[in-house]
């Protein structure tokens, strides 16, 4: 029996927007086990402001402006107290605007960094100048890797990443080819035999999930994988399944969160996600993560506040509040948390984590 009532009024609603379909719908089933772990671990306890929490998943893989739609016409019931995701910008931007601020937005994916969100949005996720930029910087002080190719989905956060890692190479020689193409192209061809990539020293991928694995199929298959590497700010253990362990030569990732064994914390939330969800539940991966991590940063946001207004929770913010999560204390720049970075290799289907980055 639920220690909370049964009226509406003893719940909180949070809407989490999570893609079903096209190349991010590969995440989804970590994401919704990592999200149903947070949402339990909080019940069990008080639950946030002493109320029961539910999540209602939509699905963020449709087109931006039929993704806020429904999302404008669940909040116009007010019945919805909170919106969490793992979801394209194009989404976010879209959500956003529909939102109005009205609820707090916990946007829990890598980003592109950009400055004027508005009011309500918290980004969680991974911000350019604490990931992407620092993992080639470390590419190039360790492995001598300065020439790069770029190929990125076109939309904003792959072309404002790009703009951001243009300004950051040394000199413009050092960015030898960059493209742009829609999501879900089943076909990487143009790009590989283009003879410019022939004198990059590495790929930068700015694509989503079922893309990347895809590209990096195609990739293997040409041979590059043997003399050029591959960095990525947007992979997890599912692209690396997806594409199969001898896509995945060279392949570095740059990520706030790898599950490491000998770290006792990251062993025993990996133990309870399986006891929750059966040995064969979806891997447990950093965007999964950043799911359940931000659940747990509303809970503790709001703790911390005593309120769910976006205005409160903003004051509280730019009085420089720190949340205390699973994953550690967390603080915030302007509306982005301030996370961590690490760059790792894969290793067949796993991540070698090889240091700290930021």
């Amino acid at each position: 029996m639920s220690a909370f009532g049964e009226t509406p009024d003893d719940t909180i609603e949070i809407l989490n927007i999570v893609p079903l379909q096209g190349p991010g719908g590969i995440v989804a089933p970590s994401c919704d086990a990592a999200i149903s772990l947070a949402v339990n671990e909080i019940n069990d306890g008080t639950g946030i402001l002493g109320r029961e929490i539910r999540t209602t998943n939509i699905d963020g893989g449709r087109a931006p402006r039929e993704v806020a739609d429904e999302v404008s016409a669940l909040l116009a019931t007010g019945m919805v107290h909170a919106l969490t995701g793992w979801h394209t910008s194009a989404v976010r931007l879209a959500v956003s605007r529909a939102n109005g601020g009205r609820v707090p937005y916990l946007y829990a994916t890598g980003h592109e960094g950009l400055s004027d969100e508005l009011p309500g949005v918290l980004m969680l996720g991974e911000h350019p100048a604490g990931q992407t930029l620092p993992a080639i910087r470390w590419l190039e002080r360790e492995l001598g890797v300065w020439r790069w190719a770029i190929i990125g989905n076109d939309y904003i956060w792959p072309r404002v990443s790009a703009m951001a890692i243009r300004e950051s190479l040394p000199h413009p020689s050092a960015l030898v080819l960059e493209r742009f193409i829609p999501l879900g192209v089943p076909d990487f061809g143009g790009f590989l035999a283009d003879p410019a990539l022939d004198r990059a020293d590495g790929v930068i991928i700015l694509l989503v999930g079922a893309d990347v694995a895809r590209f990096n199929r195609q990739f293997a298959a040409t041979g590059r994988a043997n003399k050029q590497i591959r960095i990525s700010p947007a992979a997890d253990e599912n692209v690396l399944l997806a594409g199969g362990a001898g896509a995945n030569h060279n392949f570095y990732v740059a990520s706030s969160f790898f599950i490491n064994p000998r770290a006792p914390d990251d062993r025993d939330r990996v133990a309870r996600y399986h006891r929750m969800h059966g040995s064969f539940a979806p891997a447990l991966t950093s965007f999964g993560n950043m799911s359940y991590e931000a659940v747990h940063a509303l809970k503790s946001l709001t703790e911390t506040t005593g309120s769910l207004e976006v205005p409160v929770m903003h004051a509280a913010i730019d009085a420089g509040v720190q949340l205390e999560t699973p994953g550690g204390t967390k603080g915030f720049r302007g509306n982005q948390a301030v996370r961590p970075g690490h760059i790792a290799v894969a290793a067949g289907l796993s991540f070698e984590i090889l240091a700290r980055i930021t």
